[in-house]
């Protein structure tokens, strides 16, 4: 299948095979049971304005007429990974691009290429809530600024531990947001009720310092106050001089805690709700 200029292709949905339409549901049937008092509530508010409890992989001309009307946003389907400039670029005019295969049985628990479930699950609920979408279309203006000041690296950072593996904090307690998260039942569970990783609250600076780990699950975990403010941070914040700084910076190894940390719970320790 060719792909457009910008890397996008048809979504084909009449292509896929009923395994594979039942591997969605499998997925969605135990992420939805795992996910309330788990994720944070604008992700499950998220999934009933889409509707993506019908059964079988959504149609994303389906999809798009519901998120388009909560945010303007829309899905379009790729091959796989697209170069970085036209990733920005689609998130800077409100695209979300999503893979449109989907993982084999034996990849349930993780896989290393996003698939359908990982970008439409775990990515699109949230593209739903205003807040959430502006920050997205934020930072794919930024991403478009850096690629031409040479900060790729460090700006990928903050997109790995907000919109793939942040946790927020809420009057209920701690609870997830994160794509790489939600679309996880095993991360879910760890990320929540481990005692290992390390829970730190979110500093822009601290986070694009961060090393991190695409082979495990996370070993530090940024928490946010609220959307608003992860949105405020980044809009108000002049990212020039701050990839000036962290060029004179080291890294942060993804395990590290600083004794600067505003530490919600340390590796080895409990996280304590409401604390």
């Amino acid at each position: 299948m060719s792909a457009a200029p910008d890397s996008t292709i048809p979504q084909a949905w009449d292509t896929y095979s009923g395994a594979e339409h039942a591997t969605w549901d499998r997925l969605f049937a135990r992420q939805s049971a795992l996910l309330p008092g788990r994720a944070v509530p604008e992700f499950l508010a998220g999934l009933e304005i889409l509707r993506m409890d019908r059964p079988g992989i959504p149609r994303f001309d389906d999809l798009n007429e519901r998120l388009h009307k909560a945010t303007g946003w829309q899905v379009v389907a790729v091959p796989g990974l697209v170069p970085d400039a036209e990733f920005f670029a689609h998130l800077a005019q409100r695209r979300f691009v999503a893979g449109r295969f989907i993982r084999t049985p034996e990849q349930d628990d993780y896989l290393q290429e996003p698939d359908v479930f990982h970008d439409v699950f775990g990515h699109v609920p949230l593209l739903a809530n205003p807040v959430f979408a502006e920050y997205m279309q934020a930072y794919g203006e930024g991403g478009l600024r850096s690629v031409h000041l040479g900060a790729l690296d460090h700006l990928a950072r903050l997109y790995w531990y907000t919109v793939e593996f942040g946790l927020i904090e809420t009057p209920q307690g701690l609870r997830i947001y994160g794509a790489g998260i939600v679309s996880s039942r095993a991360e879910s569970l760890f990320a929540l009720e481990s005692p290992s990783p390390n829970r730190v609250g979110f500093e822009l600076l601290r986070t694009m310092r961060t090393r991190y780990r695409i082979d495990d699950f996370q070993q530090t975990y940024f928490v946010i106050p609220s959307f608003e403010d992860l949105l405020r941070r980044t809009v108000e914040t002049d990212f020039g001089p701050l990839y000036a700084l962290l060029e004179d910076l080291p890294d942060i190894a993804p395990d590290e805690l600083l004794t600067t940390d505003p530490v919600l719970s340390r590796g080895d320790q409990s996280y304590a709700a409401g604390r």
